[in-house]
């Protein structure tokens, strides 16, 4: 193909890019039902409830324990939220508004839980719709740059691979995981070295934490994923390598994500069906263990947020007088 052509189909590709985003979310989705549907019709739903009943209530409630500390350190991202805009609202309100967000968001996708859910309790609390987004945007940054440096690392590591079928060529993974290292590292050395802190994008300031803040962020994130995995993997009774586990949900998370699945509904399924069945943990087993992890880190979770939010929705009230909630009297 001549330049001239390379220049034009490039230049064609960037004026349709949205419909050709669409149309490959979409087709990826109808790959992800058909797989799904595929290995629904080959599972034994008998063997799954057997697999489910084999689980002892000890595994069971280490699994909740695990997911509780993990919405407690995802809640920790609203407190980076708090340190990174200088709001005034007590901690413990910041952290409550994280819990509930997060569970909703879990469940019902980003708009409900990670915006609507947010802006309607922060802005309850005193705080204004501007600080509110740096909040919100602050804890989306956390939770996205954890996820580049740790499955970086686990990609440029060598020993996690894609099963038969979906490989990408030799050594593609780990120049993927290098890559994301790569990224993750250039922004620690950009908030540690940047002259210019602060940028325009759209109407809004974008603002760099510095160091601290941001070494604090890819900590904290990475702690979180690695915790969800290990939901799974005491749920799989330790019978899959715990790599392989971390690995699987990595790659079901970035999929729901470009799909815009609330949850990854069937995305987190497939890919761990594909991934980590074998020969001594059978595809029953496996879907088992990820419908009781669904109860556990979704369901159980979004029943004590939901609680928690109708509580806080009838003793919450908007201030009057400009102070926050829980702010002390002059």
């Amino acid at each position: 193909m001549s330049a001239s052509g390379a220049g034009g189909l490039l230049h064609w590709a960037r004026r349709h890019w949205s419909v050709i985003r669409k149309a490959a979310g979409a087709l990826f989705l109808v790959l992800v039902l058909v797989l799904l549907s595929i290995a629904v019709t080959q599972v034994a739903w008998n063997d799954v409830a057997a697999a489910i009943r084999q689980l002892s209530g000890r595994t069971v409630m280490l699994a909740a324990l695990i997911a509780l500390a993990s919405y407690l350190v995802y809640s920790c991202f609203d407190l980076l939220g708090k340190w990174y805009t200088g709001h005034e609202l007590a901690w413990w309100r910041a952290m409550m508004v994280g819990f509930i967000s997060y569970a909703f968001t879990m469940n019902m996708g980003a708009p409900v839980g990670g915006v609507g859910l947010r802006v309607r309790l922060y802005s309850k609390q005193g705080l204004p719709v501007g600080v509110v987004m740096r909040v919100m945007a602050m804890s989306l940054a956390t939770n996205w740059l954890g996820y580049v440096l740790l499955a970086g690392l686990v990609f440029v590591s060598g020993q996690f691979t894609l099963p038969f079928g979906w490989s990408l060529g030799d050594h593609t993974l780990q120049f993927i995981g290098a890559a994301m290292v790569a990224a993750a590292l250039a922004y620690l050395l950009l908030c540690a070295y940047s002259t210019k802190r602060s940028w325009q994008v759209h109407g809004h300031e974008i603002e760099l934490p510095n160091i601290g803040l941001a070494a604090v962020q890819m900590g904290i994130a990475m702690v979180n994923w690695m915790l969800i995995a290990a939901v799974i993997y005491v749920l799989m009774q330790q019978r899959a390598p715990y790599g392989l586990v971390l690995g699987a949900l990595l790659v079901s998370a970035i999929a729901g994500a470009l799909l815009h699945i609330p949850g990854g509904i069937g995305v987190l399924e497939s890919v761990f069906i594909a991934m980590v069945a074998s020969a001594s943990f059978s595809r029953p087993e496996v879907l088992g263990s990820i419908l009781v992890y669904r109860a556990v880190y979704y369901l159980g979770p979004l029943l004590i947020a939901g609680a928690w939010y109708l509580g806080a929705e009838a003793k919450i009230k908007k201030p009057r007088d400009g102070r926050l909630a829980g702010q002390e009297e002059p």
